[in-house]
């Protein structure tokens, strides 16, 4: 039974994938060797024959023949009376070579190599499944939900690998069931106690230039190239993207007809809004092109500094700034450039008051709140109607209709 088992483990390891002839012979036979070391002190005058198509494998002990009253190591040597017993032609000096069954082994010794064997065999499947992941870092891949915890996900891949995509690494908007496919991309691979972790992530930059060389030939053939990709995951990206082929048009190429392209893509990443920007080395221009869909007036640029002061009419001020802040913020990750948004000079016949004169009347977090849209002075806010206000803060309508109260008294 003993010697059953063993062969079913042989075998098992003889079907694994991915491993080489090479490698299977040499471990196979090194666990082998272990366990004739255990038993007879040497392993050194044993032939382990191995036979992988098979499945099976034979033990040869080699032993010198020696007069009987000489014999003082019964595994090196054998008497001049046992060798004749097997062949009747062995003469003293002469090499015998004989199979050791291994039923011969005992009990004990037969699951200790069994055991070896199981062992080797999960070491060289964990080593198979880092070899195999560590090529595929910064790929696409696709697996099944197969357990949902509190700070991470457990997706099985085809092989039934066990891949983790953790909650810091989930778009925010992200909902899945056990049994859903994920799509997904391999952030790294590391060993742990032993054990090789696979992470996934959803929200790293290379999950969405990826899907954009899967839904754009053109980038995966190499004729449009991805300079720059900046996102908030779920909320907003920017991609920078420039053609190396004058007859092609990277943003319509990446857009496609209709938006057919680049839908896609926005459905995998839970609706979030990509900008697709033709890169351009003018750095004027593409600082312009990064703040879309905003019109900007003029720029002044500090290369030093890496600052970029940005000048807008009132009405494009919140469109440059975008909800919270993401459309510059983007921007500014998108160019290398920190972007500071200023109103176009208009002639006014009444003094401007900045917000800050008002922080006696109207409490500091309120200010702050305007200050987020865009505005830094009371007409800014003014030049706003109270439905734009309201839409574009988290304010009350109360607390709206007071501020407004305050500047209109303050201009009377």
């Amino acid at each position: 039974m003993d010697n059953l088992n063993l062969i079913d483990t042989f075998s098992e390891f003889k079907e694994l994938k991915n491993i080489d002839r090479a490698t299977m012979m040499s471990v196979l036979e090194d666990v082998f060797r272990s366990v004739l070391q255990k038993q007879f002190g040497t392993d050194e005058n044993f032939d382990v024959i191995i036979n992988p198509d098979k499945g099976d494998f034979e033990i040869w002990r080699n032993r010198e023949v020696v007069e009987d009253a000489d014999l003082t190591d019964p595994n090196l040597q054998i008497s001049l009376s046992e060798a004749k017993k097997i062949d009747t032609d062995y003469e003293v000096g002469e090499e015998v070579s004989d199979e050791v069954k291994l039923i011969h082994f005992g009990r004990r010794a037969i699951l200790n190599l069994r055991q070896n064997l199981a062992a080797r065999i999960l070491e060289l499947e964990k080593d198979n499944i880092y070899t195999i992941y560590k090529s595929k870092v910064g790929d696409i891949v696709t697996g099944e939900v197969y357990q949902i915890w509190k700070r991470e996900i457990l997706v099985l891949d085809d092989e039934g690998n066990e891949l983790l995509l953790p909650k810091a690494e989930q778009i925010p908007s992200d909902f899945f069931r056990k049994g859903d496919t994920i799509r997904a991309v391999v952030v790294r691979v590391e060993m742990k106690n032993n054990n090789p972790q696979i992470i996934l992530s959803r929200t790293s930059p290379v999950f969405l230039e990826r899907l954009f060389e899967l839904e754009v030939p053109e980038i995966f053939d190499g004729l449009i190239t991805i300079k720059k990709i900046v996102r908030v995951p779920g909320e907003r990206a920017k991609v920078a993207v420039e053609s190396y082929d004058e007859r092609v048009d990277p943003v319509g190429a990446c857009v496609g007809m209709k938006g057919s392209r680049i839908h896609g893509i926005v459905r995998e990443l839970r609706n979030e809004n990509i900008d697709v920007i033709n890169y351009t080395n003018n750095l004027q221009l593409f600082i312009q092109r990064a703040l879309n869909p905003a019109k900007i007036s003029s720029i002044k640029i500090n290369e030093e500094g890496k600052r970029a002061e940005v000048y807008l009419k009132p009405e494009e001020v919140s469109l440059a700034i975008g909800k919270g802040g993401l459309n510059i913020r983007l921007a500014s990750q998108l160019t290398g450039y920190e972007i500071d948004v200023y109103r176009d000079q208009v002639e006014e016949d009444d003094e401007d008051v900045n917000l800050e004169e008002f922080s006696d009347e109207i409490e500091d977090w309120i200010l702050d709140e305007l200050k987020a849209i865009g505005c830094d002075t009371a007409r800014n806010v003014l030049s706003l109607s109270r439905e734009e206000l309201i839409k574009r803060t988290d304010l009350e309508e109360e607390t709206i209709d007071e501020v407004l109260r305050i500047f209109r008294t303050e201009f009377e």
